[in-house]
């Protein structure tokens, strides 16, 4: 596989490379990044040929839009594909107000929900001007799942006020008048997903940490969904946070926490079947998702050039198709994945 190698999204039409680029890195996620640090990340995936680049305005609360912008104002229009996300807006800081936890030394904002009509549309055109584009390619909806909203009746709400209140048919007209090429949800929960796809017209998903080596339970009716519907998938999180990159180290994180022992155990039984074929896990981690004929892109998480440097290598390194036959038949992944 390539990293610039083009797969269409779904019914879109829209082609994306093999390996996206996430802005939650260059918004300062978990460290302090200089405008000249992400700029160098962002030269270095777009040598390497990455040309999909994912963005929100909850990335360093507006910071992560606005360097994509600047770097895209650098390169040729129309070559980049990019994609944002709607459902919050930035509002200022108030008095005694602390900031998003997980960005750092990023401007004073919070992130607030508003699947309503008119916050989709306020967040739309903020992030047009962030990001200096007269549309975007792919608007996704952000976050509307139980985990996101604190629980399932808030979820609901929310849910409600977005096909009530006019969230979804915004999105469906900004796609109609041209403004985006295609309307899809950005979330970590693949039945949230499915539900939002039954009610609603979405071309795409941008599904992170849920279908990975070592989680394929949106085999179960997700994915077999999209393709009926032809909804193209984007697969974040590959490494579910950390695992599938470092292997059952101490210390090793698995969706955004220390690993428990059975999913350290599960790894070490994939690392050892790994090694036996020669392949690192990274390299079998990274590239299962992309089997999957709904799939189109992914994106791991890149903070630095040595970092896209190595997710080239790693995408780029032949896995054995009986690498992944082999975890078949030990039970380390689902009989039914697709794996080329």
């Amino acid at each position: 596989m390539r990293p610039d190698d083009l797969r269409t999204l779904g019914r879109t039409g829209i082609e994306l490379t093999l390996l996206g680029f996430g802005g939650a890195t260059i918004g300062n996620l978990g460290r302090a990044y200089t405008d000249a640090e992400a700029r160098e990340t962002l030269e270095a995936a777009w040598r390497a040929g990455v040309r999909y680049l994912d963005t929100a305005p909850l990335y360093g609360v507006s910071l992560s839009e606005r360097r994509i912008g600047e770097f895209l104002a650098t390169r040729p229009a129309g070559e980049a594909v990019v994609s944002t996300k709607v459902g919050r807006l930035l509002d200022p800081v108030a008095p005694g107000q602390a900031p998003h936890p997980a960005f750092v030394d990023v401007p004073p904002l919070v992130p607030r929900f508003d699947y309503s009509r008119d916050g989709i549309l306020r967040s739309f055109d903020e992030s047009l001007g962030r990001l200096g584009l007269e549309r975007i390619d792919i608007l996704f909806l952000h976050d509307l799942a139980p985990m996101n909203q604190g629980g399932d009746a808030a979820y609901e709400a929310q849910f409600r006020i977005l096909f009530e209140r006019g969230g979804h048919d915004a999105m469906v007209e900004l796609r109609a008048a041209g403004r985006v090429r295609a309307i899809g949800l950005g979330l970590g929960d693949w039945r949230a997903a499915e539900r939002l796809i039954a009610e609603g017209d979405f071309d795409a998903c941008l599904l992170a940490g849920r279908y990975t080596l070592l989680e394929q339970t949106a085999l179960e009716s997700f994915l077999p969904l999209c393709q009926r519907r032809g909804v193209g998938v984007v697969i974040g999180g590959p490494y579910n946070s950390g695992i599938l990159a470092t292997g059952a180290v101490a210390g090793a994180r698995y969706n955004y926490r220390p690993a428990p022992a059975e999913i350290l155990e599960r790894v070490k039984r994939i690392e050892a079947v790994c090694r036996s074929y020669a392949t690192p896990l990274i390299a079998a981690a990274l590239q299962f998702p992309l089997h999957h004929p709904s799939v189109a892109s992914t994106i791991p998480g890149m903070a630095t050039p040595s970092e896209i440097a190595a997710a080239v290598e790693t995408l780029s390194r032949p896995v054995p198709r009986a690498l992944y036959e082999d975890l078949k038949s030990k039970g380390l992944i689902a009989a039914e994945a697709p794996i080329g």
